[in-house]
């Protein structure tokens, strides 16, 4: 793992006798010592744009948290990891029945889905499963929040595109689009708080930007322009609704992030610098 250079001092509150290493995406708190290092090979997941959750630290310090299984409260990150894949499908659902434009890679599956028959859940599946073999070369590592992302998202996209019925009624699709973005920014915050991975897009971005040395802002930007790109010429809905999700998604997951954000014990204090890398901080 590379270290980047980049250092801040920290104040460190009386450490306990048998103090051990606590790791975070974006940053390496250790004892003994006076020093938080940022490790530039290890980014925090932006979910279009939004990072890793963060805990309170006493001081009232805000920091990203460590993904994986471990740790106090599974039993709430397991419940909101499904809650927020269950809900993220049902949101794109809601976008498909106002036929008002949808999120950029959902365009491409419904494209996917005009050109082969298959249902929009089934190709978001095998899409999803094919950028996960993507990970290989860039060297990601999956966890149990992407493989759940795979299936989950787009068997509940089905299961809620069965029971909602088509409207034409314009006032009707309007509230859709609406419920739909804004639930979509709740099911983001949910699974994303729960720090079991990025789901396989994300981390598709984030594997680009390590390996290509580019802002995490212009890979996501190409990875996105060409996936509605694509997904329009193949008859993905563009519009309104693809326009307004892109600017609104941001908001609403840091939002709700910052809401379903599971607590986590911390033994220091540390005052960060701003300049942290790729926003591993969240702002209060």
């Amino acid at each position: 793992m590379v270290r980047s250079t980049a250092t801040t001092r920290a104040r460190i509150r009386p450490r306990p006798r048998n103090a051990t290493r606590i790791r975070c995406p974006a940053s390496c708190i250790r004892y003994p010592g006076s020093r938080i290092r940022h490790i530039g090979s290890d980014l925090p997941h932006p979910a279009r744009g939004i990072p890793y959750p963060v805990i309170r630290i006493q001081g009232g310090t805000s920091m990203s948290t460590v993904p994986g299984p471990r740790g106090r409260h599974l039993t709430r990150r397991l419940v909101q990891l499904y809650a927020g894949l269950t809900l993220y499908g049902v949101s794109s659902a809601l976008l498909v029945r106002a036929e008002l434009g949808m999120e950029p890679w959902n365009v491409l599956h419904q494209g996917l889905s005009e050109l082969t028959g298959l249902t929009i859940g089934v190709v978001s599946i095998v899409v999803g499963a094919v950028v996960l073999l993507l990970w290989i070369p860039i060297r990601q590592r999956p966890g149990l929040g992407t493989v759940s992302n795979v299936f989950v998202v787009g068997l509940a996209m089905d299961g809620a595109l069965a029971l909602l019925p088509e409207t034409r009624a314009m006032a009707a699709r309007i509230a859709l689009l609406v419920l739909g973005i804004v639930l979509n920014g709740l099911a983001t915050g949910l699974y994303i708080a729960a720090r079991f991975g990025p789901g396989p897009r994300d981390g598709l971005m984030t594997g680009l930007h390590r390996a290509t040395g580019r802002s995490i802002r212009l890979v996501r930007t190409l990875l996105e322009v060409a996936v509605v790109a694509t997904g329009f010429l193949l008859g993905g809905s563009v519009g309104v609704g693809t326009v307004l999700y892109a600017v609104s998604i941001g908001p609403l997951a840091q939002f709700f992030l910052r809401f379903f954000a599971v607590p986590e014990p911390a033994a220091v204090d540390a005052a960060v610098a701003p300049g942290s890398p790729e926003g591993a901080i969240l702002r209060p």
